[in-house]
């Protein structure tokens, strides 16, 4: 009898075991996965309230000359907290891939000038990125490798071999979303250093010529801000706004220089594949 009271002891203690293993088997399991897909599902939980409110549509140029206009003490006696602030701006705008990156850097320029807006903007967008990168990288990067189609096994292949003048190509020339190039370089594997150092030395030349942009932009709000106030005097208030063209920061030879760095970019990959060609024919 009381052997049988001792197995059942036993038994019961064994299950109780097994349960608690399950438990704890089931916890680190929720966790891993939390760890795993928690920053790209809170990044995109902002990201729809940010365009389901329509914040997004608040980038404006006009809004910022507003601020501008109504915080311009504020800038001038604490310039370095509102460079600061800027800055986190920016790197929360990049990290959420929220369009207007051309009006934000043109906002630093106009607010800081070419320099110092600048090289905030550069490292906003660099570290606003980065967060982006790592968070894709956590979440997709290895679930895709392992069940890679075979045109992204190709993608990956050459990324591995010529990340760097890849991303500089894809940083330099503005032909692709800018959360594209965050998260597709994360899919395709592409180390974090070797992304660091692309995207940080690949936006430098079209940050500083946006901010260069946005530091003369006075003279274009003078003529909208005279344009605005004729249209009062003439229709009153209500039926006038103030528009300030975003289309005035971007040029022709702004977007050639561009593409030709680009292009500059690629070529120790044309060069590499033009030599191994050749040897093969010899």
């Amino acid at each position: 009898m009381r052997k049988k009271e001792q197995m059942k002891g036993l038994a019961g203690w064994d299950q109780g075991l097994a349960a608690s293993r399950r438990s704890a088997s089931n916890a680190a399991l929720a966790w891993m996965a939390a760890k795993r897909f928690g920053p790209i599902l809170v990044i995109a939980g902002i990201m729809l309230m940010v365009f389901g409110l329509g914040w997004h549509r608040e980038l404006t140029l006009e809004n910022i000359v507003a601020l501008r206009d109504r915080f311009h003490i504020v800038l001038t006696e604490h310039r370095l907290g509102s460079l600061i602030l800027y800055f986190v701006i920016y790197a929360c705008a990049a990290a959420l891939s929220v369009p207007g990156g051309l009006i934000l850097t043109a906002t630093g320029g106009l607010l800081f000038g070419w320099l110092l807006g600048g090289i905030a903007a550069v490292a906003g967008a660099t570290v606003g990125a980065t967060i982006i990168f790592l968070v894709a990288r956590s979440a997709l990067g290895e679930g895709l490798t392992t069940r890679a189609a075979p045109w992204i096994a190709k993608l990956r292949a050459g990324f591995e071999s010529h990340a760097l003048s890849y991303l500089l190509f894809l940083r330099l020339v503005p032909a692709f979303p800018f959360w594209f190039v965050n998260i597709a370089p994360a899919i395709l594997g592409v180390p974090l250093r070797t992304y660091i150092i692309a995207t940080f030395f690949g936006i430098i030349p079209a940050t500083f010529a946006f901010a260069a942009a946005g530091a003369g932009l006075d003279s274009v709000i003078m003529a909208a801000k005279s344009e605005y106030m004729s249209c009062i005097a003439r229709h009153g208030e209500q039926g006038c706004k103030l528009t300030i063209h975003a289309s005035s920061l971007v040029t022709k030879e702004l977007l050639l220089a561009l593409v030709l760095l680009g292009c500059a970019a690629l070529l120790p990959i044309a060069l590499k594949k033009w030599r191994s060609r050749h040897a093969a024919a010899k």
